[in-house]
């Protein structure tokens, strides 16, 4: 007995079958039946279902004599399961890769459920991927629940396909689909009602295909009716059932705002069947109120008639406009008003103690800025440091005794305009002037070996959505520019063709690793001090629209470490608040398989923890080599990679440690013990000579006393052999 049945109707899909097809024979969990059902699909569904059936087993298919429609499709392919559990998958959808594992894995910890919700992410026709907005509910979900325990499951789009079902309980209540347009509602609220035990899975593990012209509930069609015969259906179910009594007011409200919802779309009803919409909504409200449940909010409008429901829209919808032209109108007397204050405070003169810090896009004290302004408050306490951050929820964040404002505020528009100093890892707004005898202090986000500035320009890939000749003109700004080592230095002068300084000074966030510095990571995230830290940090890519791209099963690699050994995974920035964490790695740092570092702070308590770094192309490496611990790279998708995003070195070849270009190289590297052996010691050394040559530990303080204070100070001792350089020298031009 497989675990689960994956059961497919098909019907016109034949451009998106096999990918669907494909997401499922390719999972790295098989144990599972497929049956696929063609509706008498009448282009070429039922031979692509032929063609895989021949060649895999595990393909069962029905070929039905007629068409029936999505949901009696679904009800033919349910006698030929053996499965465990039920996983309904429209033909047009995918699975994500490690999807049936997960769910596997998850159902075998909840014990078997009755039902398993589980996570999707949208994806576009124009490449673009988009979380379900209320992951949050899987999220914060208890180990197993009824929906009285936890009703906010139902706010979760009540559709057959983000579940899967134990074939026992579907079989013991006898659910099945209607006929019908709406088919999902009498199935799915039935289904979690009568659920005892349903679980949650707080991983993506199905892409929902969103077409450009909509699915078949977005077109414009009487059929929209059928929404209440299949609500009649749910009512008929909770009445033959006096234990479910308690939710008729919820499915009286949701029959209502779920009628209201195609009645506000103009494009899914025709216009001469819009009133006949209402007065049968509105009827079949009236008729299901139970008994002191109240109306109130948008369901209100159905207890009135039609001509009242389309005054209430007319008047909501001039309100809006009305809320808009206000909105306008404020909107510009606000820009004006900021523009007085400001051009008011940058007639005062500059305050030669006052400095501006920013990082990472006002997200907080991070990276080069956090540690230039800590050793700027030792060193120079008369030396004010106000942060600008880019809301109150960041603001909330700051320790009590930092100086900040809002980014767009009158309080920074006022600091901005007096500053003498500006501190900052990527650029300014552009609508920053600055001011004549103003100092920018532009530190970078590490050493580059992916392409940057304008040598983007000739990859369109790369430059999507990225204004080259806007960036230039803020990078005009500059006037020093940070450098760690003689590569980056070439580079930034070449990549920002501006009229900055280079100084080479180090890299202030790493004077921390360079002096042996504490982290207490390990402490806060329970890793016995015995174990084997290995942190996985990748990049992102820009061949893929959403960057995220799995190129290492996570399970697979935390499990084949072994005993002793702990995961710990970081991603990029970039990826931290889009789909890359629901495809797995949430899910797994909740089993306690791998340590989510993602949202930790400061990257230097992370690299301080790890006794090993397995990285892509992530400029991390550079930072991590200055504590002289062993490094991996894992270059399975190099060409790739090179040829969409372009790199300055051929990290292959010139690498910090051991390469490997497939799993298994990587997974026989760690098992061996190679990967901290002598080689892996050497390519290191030379690594560090050439990337770790101005890291003294002293860069932070060199920043201060040098271009804040005006004070001499020791250039850093290349490491470079034979690389020449004057110990009172700083910059070059």
């Amino acid at each position: 007995m497989p675990r689960f049945s994956v059961i497919v109707p098909c019907f016109k899909v034949q451009g998106f079958l096999r990918e669907c097809l494909d997401s499922v024979l390719g999972q790295s969990f098989g144990d599972f039946e497929l049956i696929a059902v063609d509706d008498r699909s009448p282009d070429g569904c039922g031979a692509i279902l032929d063609e895989y059936a021949e060649r895999d087993p595990r393909v069962k298919v029905l070929h039905l004599p007629e068409n029936v429609g999505l949901g009696r499709a679904r009800n033919a392919g349910m006698p030929h399961a053996t499965g465990d559990y039920l996983f309904f998958l429209d033909s047009d959808d995918t699975l994500t890769p490690g999807a049936l594992r997960a769910v596997a894995d998850r159902l075998t910890e909840a014990e078997d459920p009755d039902v398993l919700v589980f996570d999707y992410a949208r994806t576009y026709w124009w490449g673009g991927t988009r979380r379900n907005v209320l992951a949050h509910v899987l999220a914060q979900a208890p180990g197993t629940f009824a929906v009285a325990e936890y009703p906010q499951i139902l706010d979760l789009l009540m559709v057959v396909w983000n579940k899967v079902y134990r074939r026992e309980f579907v079989t013991e209540h006898g659910f099945a689909f209607p006929p019908g347009y709406y088919e999902d509602t009498p199935w799915t609220f039935p289904v979690m009602l009568s659920a005892r035990r349903i679980a949650a899975l707080d991983r993506i593990c199905l892409n929902y295909r969103q077409r450009r012209q909509g699915n078949i509930l977005s077109t414009t069609s009487r059929k929209h009716f059928d929404i209440h015969d299949q609500y009649e259906r749910v009512f008929a179910f909770v009445a033959e059932r006096p234990e479910l009594a308690a939710w008729r007011p919820y499915l009286h409200r949701k029959m209502g705002e779920h009628c209201l919802d195609i009645l506000a779309k103009p494009d899914r009803l025709p216009p001469a069947d819009r009133a006949e919409f209402f007065r049968r909504t509105a009827e079949m409200f009236r008729r299901h109120r139970p008994e002191g449940a109240p109306v109130d909010g948008e369901v209100a409008v159905l207890t009135g008639s039609w001509a009242g429901y389309r005054v209430k829209r007319q008047a909501a919808r001039a309100g809006r406009e009305a809320a808009r032209r206000a909105d306008r109108v404020r909107r510009a007397a606000g820009a004006r008003a900021r523009t007085g204050w400001a051009a008011l405070h940058s007639r005062r003169p500059l305050d030669e103690n006052l400095v501006v810090y920013s990082a990472s896009s006002h997200r907080g004290l991070l990276g080069d800025p956090a540690a230039i302004h800590h050793q700027a408050r030792e060193i120079a306490p008369r030396l004010r440091g106000v942060w600008v951050v880019g809301d109150a929820e960041t603001a909330a964040r700051l320790p009590a005794d930092v100086e900040h404002v809002i980014v767009g505020s009158r309080r920074y528009l006022e600091v901005t305009a007096r500053a003498k100093f500006f501190v900052n890892d990527v650029n300014w707004p552009g609508s920053l002037v600055k001011r004549p005898g103003s100092v920018h202090i532009h530190t970078h986000q590490g050493t580059p070996l992916k392409y940057l500035g304008a040598d983007l320009l000739d990859k369109p890939g790369a430059r999507l959505g990225f204004d080259v000749p806007q960036m230039l003109r803020r990078a005009d700004r500059w006037d020093y520019s940070l450098v760690a080592n003689r590569h980056s230095e070439l580079v930034w002068e070449r990549a920002y063709p501006c009229h900055f300084t280079s100084v080479r000074t180090g890299s202030p966030r790493n004077d921390v690793l360079v002096n042996g510095g504490h982290s207490d990571f390990r402490e806060r995230h329970g890793i016995p001090a015995d174990h084997t830290v290995v942190l996985y940090a990748p990049t992102r890519r820009d061949y893929r629209r959403s960057g995220y791209v799995e190129r290492i099963d996570l399970a697979r690699f935390a499990a084949d470490l072994g005993e002793g050994h702990t995961l710990v995974v970081r991603l990029h920035p970039s990826l931290a608040n889009g789909p890359a964490r629901g495809m797995g790695l949430t899910e797994l740092a909740r089993r306690g398989i791998v340590v989510d570092a993602t949202d930790e702070p400061r990257l230097s308590d992370v690299l301080l923890a790890a006794d090993a770094l397995v990285t892509d192309y992530s400029s991390v490496m550079f930072d991590y080599a200055n504590l002289d611990r062993p490094i991996v790279v894992h270059a399975d998708d190099w060409a790739a990679f090179t040829a969409s995003r372009g790199t300055y070195l051929d990290i292959t070849a010139e690498p910090p440690g051991h390469v490997t270009h497939a799993y298994r190289e990587l997974a026989r590297l760690f098992a061996s013990g190679g990967w901290r052996d002598e080689e892996s010691a050497r390519l290191r050394a030379d690594f560090r000579a050439r990337f770790c040559a101005y890291e003294d530990g002293r860069a932070a303080e060199r920043v201060v006393r040098t271009l804040l204070l005006g004070e001499p100070m020791p250039a850093p001792v290349p490491r470079i052999p034979g690389q020449a350089a004057s110990p009172d020298a700083l910059t070059s031009a």
